[in-house]
């Protein structure tokens, strides 16, 4: 069956962060508690969803992922400057990896910044450690942007990318 990637339903929020933490902290890229901020912030879909777009990926009728879509001016963007977008906690649950659900996502924020006038470019930031995020991100068309590397919290260096719209 194919992919369907649209915007998440306020029943569906609950769901989709329980996704979205449990991914990262079985890839290993969160503390191992329920304690963890991040963890917390992952869960809240409902409170992203009053400042960005909450689009999901949805495979027979079951949400299998999600990802995060700030446009220009949201209080969601870490890296956005003006004329950017910026997309976020993007995750595909275990069982709905390898099915193109990622990328159909990715595809999908891309549309949507493509379609806000004066938008020009698409960032966002990711883990050392996500590889196969990047290797995605970059097939795409996205580039490495160096510069605007940034550290949201001790210990935890995030890369950055950039896709010019």
């Amino acid at each position: 069956m194919d992919i369907a990637i649209r915007e998440a339903r306020p029943d569906e929020y609950a769901e989709l962060g329980e996704i979205t933490a449990q991914t990262y902290r079985g890839d290993g890229l969160l503390d191992q508690n329920e304690t963890d901020y991040y963890f917390n912030v992952l869960r809240d879909v409902a409170g992203r969803a009053a400042h960005g777009e909450i689009l999901v990926a949805v495979l027979d009728e079951r949400v299998i992922g999600g990802v995060t879509f700030a446009p220009p001016g949201s209080p969601l963007a870490d890296i956005a400057g003006e004329g950017e977008a910026e997309f976020r906690m993007l995750a595909v649950a275990r069982e709905g990896r390898g099915r193109g659900a990622g990328e159909a996502l990715v595809r999908a924020c891309i549309d949507r910044a493509r379609a806000i006038e004066g938008v020009t470019r698409l960032v966002m930031s990711t883990q050392p450690a996500m590889q196969g995020a990047q290797r995605l991100y970059e097939r795409l068309g996205f580039v490495r942007s160096p510069e605007r590397d940034w550290s949201p919290v001790p210990g935890l260096g995030l890369l950055t990318y950039g896709l010019e719209l």
